[in-house]
């Protein structure tokens, strides 16, 4: 088990909004053995938090018509001043979406949406700190933002949360193996996310998201598993610099990546 507390500025939360909770649980809890804790929280709307190994990992949302889309993962950053964070936002050219708000004793959460048009979320931390575990089965492995527009998004996020972007990218090289542009975004000394360069990558209806990677022991095996309870493959186990990917969708539509660290790492 690797503990993980996010510094400011790294992911420190993501969570599903499912047209179908009941489902969704049965369908998680098989592939990453993730459990729920207690029963939905009427006075958040129904909310529950996923956990593994006893820690939160993740939170489980109903959808509801008037917010926005069902079947949606959504990543959130560590914040110690929402008030700030969203005149950074606005500063920087992003709009918001939900201002911050309070819930309850848990902290505050706000969601804005970036210069490239994805939206991401905020947390600042109380009671609920967040996920605690990262890098070992049902745990997060790593957070991307796919923008349709790399630029804008290199821009946005160093402004908002104080990040420095490392361009690890071909350039466009065919002799080189790895997406054409893509940015690690360091928060300190260490990078928990990253920017894809996504513009080619998705028909032109398809805008700017987050997604989130949970690291897995057998890719192949997860694929496989998650196939036979109802997800759709859209790319199955890839051998890569940065580990075994894999995306899916669950039986409900909600896309998920998979990761495993390369050999020896």
């Amino acid at each position: 088990m690797t503990s993980y507390s996010a510094p400011v500025g790294a992911p420190t939360w993501f969570d599903l909004t499912s047209s179908d909770p009941a489902r969704a649980v049965d369908f998680y809890g098989a592939i990453f053995g993730w459990e729920v804790e207690g029963p939905p929280r009427a006075e958040f709307g129904g909310y529950q938090n996923f956990t593994r190994n006893g820690r939160r990992i993740a939170g489980l949302m109903p959808h509801m018509a008037e917010a926005g889309p069902a079947n949606v993962w959504s990543v959130y950053l560590h914040t110690d001043d929402p008030e700030t964070t969203v005149q950074a936002v606005e500063k920087a050219g992003g709009t918001m979406m939900v201002p911050p708000m309070a819930v309850g004793e848990e902290g505050t959460m706000l969601i804005a949406v970036d210069t490239a048009g994805a939206a991401i979320g905020f947390w600042q931390p109380n009671r609920h700190v967040g996920f605690s575990e990262w890098g070992t089965h049902g745990t997060p492995y790593w957070f991307e933002c796919q923008s349709k527009d790399y630029a804008a998004s290199l821009d946005f996020y160093p402004q908002v949360i104080g990040a420095r972007i490392e361009e690890v990218g071909t350039g466009g090289d065919p002799d080189a193996v790895g997406p054409d542009h893509y940015g690690q975004v360091f928060v300190g000394e260490q990078s928990y996310s990253g920017i894809m360069d996504a513009a080619k990558m998705f028909p032109p209806e398809v805008g700017s998201f987050w997604q989130v990677y949970v690291c897995v022991d057998d890719v192949a095996a997860t694929v496989k598993q998650a196939e036979s309870l109802g997800a759709e493959v859209l790319m199955g186990g890839e051998e890569t610099p940065y580990g075994t990917l894999a995306a899916l969708k669950d039986p409900l539509g909600a896309v998920f990546c998979l990761g495993h660290p390369p050999a020896g790492m």
